[in-house]
């Protein structure tokens, strides 16, 4: 690096930490106005969170419960799709794990991605199969989203704009076409590497055996009908289900909840603000969403605060305790090295018995080295 660059390289980090405290600062600001304004139906909803049902607040609990098993299990079709088999406590723990790991800490998706990446390799996944299955999951849980929206935006009477909705689904029918055909042809991609070297001004050829073996670890992740189906079915019930949660948190405040349409088309909302957020956990952004949707729905305010709030205690709180003691355990187990090959099914064959004759027909050992020869020279050999 120059000494040009360095001084710009620092002004942009900088730039960008004076851009996130600014951004902190704003949702401090709009959680005190918030707070100032909403007061009175802040302290009414804390009197209903006094003595919440407990029968409902235990099904609550079981539902967020219920949406983090249909995570795990949507990554484990996905990873058996490709051949690698791990029990369904390994996946559980890691979605927890993960999942901690991106609403709690900031810029938390990048660090939950590399632990996700380096789990999975530790499971038996290749370079290439682990990659592809964070990036399906990722496909599979935003369609999921948008799948749950529109049936929501329906059920509701509101319009629903299904161009997007198709044009979502066929973007990612190409995507898994386009993964495919290059896992089965890598060939096919290197003119555009070739080309990308002539730009760069590197030799044709380089990186085409790293590239293309990286492709050819593609050819397991082949995402067959039964598994995929599998994992579209969890994806949608991982929303679903902790929609469901919110749904039921007016229960065990004793609210009769809204129309499950309506919570549905809050929580979808919510969700959607919530994937770009500088604050962890989305915390202000999600919850101010929610009760904003919750009231435009026709909840009564104090209602949908009171409920909002035990929603994010299950949600954010008992999830996040659970994804960090996973986190722990996951930590603490022994880490098997991802590049070292599979042990050999194979027994080992028997040592021989010691001999206290020395074998005159092996080669003689270091110890036994030729003390006429000399010593080894210290200097470089040129």
């Amino acid at each position: 690096m120059t000494a040009v660059e360095t001084p710009l390289a620092a002004a942009a980090v900088d730039r960008r930490r004076w851009l996130r405290l600014t951004g902190i600062g704003a949702v401090i600001v709009l959680l005190a106005v918030e707070l100032v304004l909403g007061w009175s139906s802040l302290s009414t909803a804390l009197h209903q969170l006094r003595a919440p049902h407990v029968g409902w607040l235990t099904l609550a609990t079981l539902a967020e419960l219920a949406a983090m098993n249909a995570y795990g299990r949507m990554q484990r079709h996905l990873l058996r799709s490709a051949g690698v088999r791990v029990s369904l406590i390994d996946h559980l723990r890691l979605a927890y794990a993960a999942h901690s790991l991106s609403a709690t800490l900031p810029g938390g998706p990048a660090f939950s991605t590399r632990f996700n990446y380096q789990q999975m390799r530790r499971f038996g996944a290749s370079p290439a199969v682990a990659s592809w299955c964070i990036a399906l999951s990722g496909i599979l849980s935003s369609s999921a989203l948008a799948v749950v929206t529109v049936v929501s935006a329906i059920a509701a009477g509101g319009a629903t704009h299904w161009q997007h909705l198709v044009g979502l689904l066929v973007a990612a029918v190409l995507l898994t076409l386009g993964v495919r055909r290059v896992a089965r042809h890598p060939e096919t991609l290197q003119p555009l590497i070739h080309l990308l070297n002539r730009v760069r001004r590197r030799p044709v050829d380089e990186g085409d055996d790293r590239i293309l073996g990286f492709l050819g670890q593609l050819r397991s992740a082949r995402l067959r009908p039964g598994h995929g189906v599998a994992a579209a079915l969890f994806a949608l019930s991982n929303w679903f289900l902790d929609a469901i949660c919110l749904w039921l948190s007016f229960r065990a405040i004793g609210v009769h909840p809204a129309g499950l349409p309506d919570v549905l088309l809050a929580f979808c909302a919510a969700m959607a603000a919530g994937t770009i957020t500088i604050v962890p956990g989305g915390l202000g952004i999600i919850d101010s969403a929610l009760i904003l949707g919750l009231i435009a729905g026709g909840v009564d305010t104090s209602a949908a605060v009171a409920a909002v709030v035990l929603y994010r205690l299950i949600s954010f709180g008992f999830i996040m305790a659970i994804g960090w003691l996973s986190w722990l355990r996951i930590r603490r187990s022994p880490q098997a090295d991802p590049s070292a090959p599979p042990p050999s099914s194979q027994p080992a064959p028997p040592a021989p018995p010691p001999s206290s004759q020395p074998d005159l027909s092996a080669p003689p050992s270091s110890s036994q080295a030729d003390l006429s020869a000399p010593p080894p020279s210290s200097r470089l050999d040129s």
